[in-house]
């Protein structure tokens, strides 16, 4: 069974589109929905969740339709968002007993391990929590309750970098459970190159590829050379160039490439400027 198996998802508003996005999250595993501000990330998670009535398609979460079950799926979902949407005057106490009757499934003992793996004070209020331990306490929230799914809008988006980092690595600890996954949508490609095991790359409403991270790694590279170098190299293994007065630099297909010339490795942050700008 998979987490997460998305057909056909379309939404419509006046200027923007979802175009019929497909995506699978095998259980155990890290979905990465990468696009730039506007993409469509936001609308795809809330249609998830069913927060929005879809125009078409199917979302199927634990092998059931997020329609008729929602009520029972959130039980198994924790999700955080780039807004907590907890009450500022409550404390990091206060939330937890508010949880316990919220969820059916609320484990007041990892709570309090996250708590204190975290270094959230107890007793001050949400108000005056930082902007990154606001995030942390939400994530914590969302881990407490026996989640097998986690879906992260953005979580990680305004954290400073040791901030980012230490949730990035509590992510990572939560799927070493094989019936734990995660999806997780961000413009920070940075974070998700980190953790992921897939990656899909939206834009302006449309899926552009959904696919194992690695294996994009392994196809997909980086060679700088002259124009008239890249002339001279099979064209099919050409997938988008840019010229400056030093030279190309090209997104090439390493299998298409002939031995000899040298390919540098792609980040997938530079995977996905190069196939935006092919897609334009």
């Amino acid at each position: 069974m998979n987490a997460l198996e998305i057909r056909n998802l379309t939404k419509s508003y006046p200027g923007f589109t979802l175009d019929h996005l497909n995506l699978t999250l095998p259980c155990g595993c890290i979905l990465g929905l990468i696009g730039e501000n506007g993409a469509g990330k936001s609308t795809a998670i809330k249609l998830i969740l069913d927060m929005i009535r879809k125009d078409s398609g199917t979302v199927t979460i634990l092998g059931r339709d997020n329609a008729e079950q929602i009520e029972s799926i959130k039980e198994e979902i924790g999700v955080v968002t780039d807004e907590a949407g907890i009450p500022e005057c409550l404390t990091v106490e206060q939330v937890g007993k508010v949880m316990k009757h919220t969820f059916r499934n609320w484990d007041e003992a990892e709570y309090a391990r996250l708590i204190r793996k975290l270094s959230l004070p107890e007793k001050k209020q949400f108000r005056d929590f930082s902007r990154g331990m606001k995030m942390k306490l939400a994530i914590a929230v969302a881990m407490s309750h026996n989640s097998r799914l986690l879906i992260l809008d953005e979580a990680t988006s305004g954290l400073d970098p040791v901030v980012r980092d230490e949730v990035v690595e509590m992510f990572s600890d939560f799927t070493r459970n094989e019936n734990h996954s995660i999806l997780i949508s961000s413009h920070i490609v940075s974070d998700l190159e980190k953790l992921c095991d897939y990656v899909a790359f939206l834009h302006q409403g449309k899926l552009l590829l959904c696919e194992e991270k690695d294996r994009l790694l392994d196809e997909y590279g980086l060679i700088h050379c002259t124009a008239e170098e890249l002339r001279n190299l099979p064209a099919d293994a050409v997938r988008y160039k840019k010229e400056n007065p030093y030279g190309v630099e090209a997104m090439v297909r390493r299998d298409g490439i002939p031995d000899g010339v040298h390919v540098s490795p792609i980040s997938i942050e530079e995977l996905f400027v190069f196939m935006v700008k092919e897609a334009q």
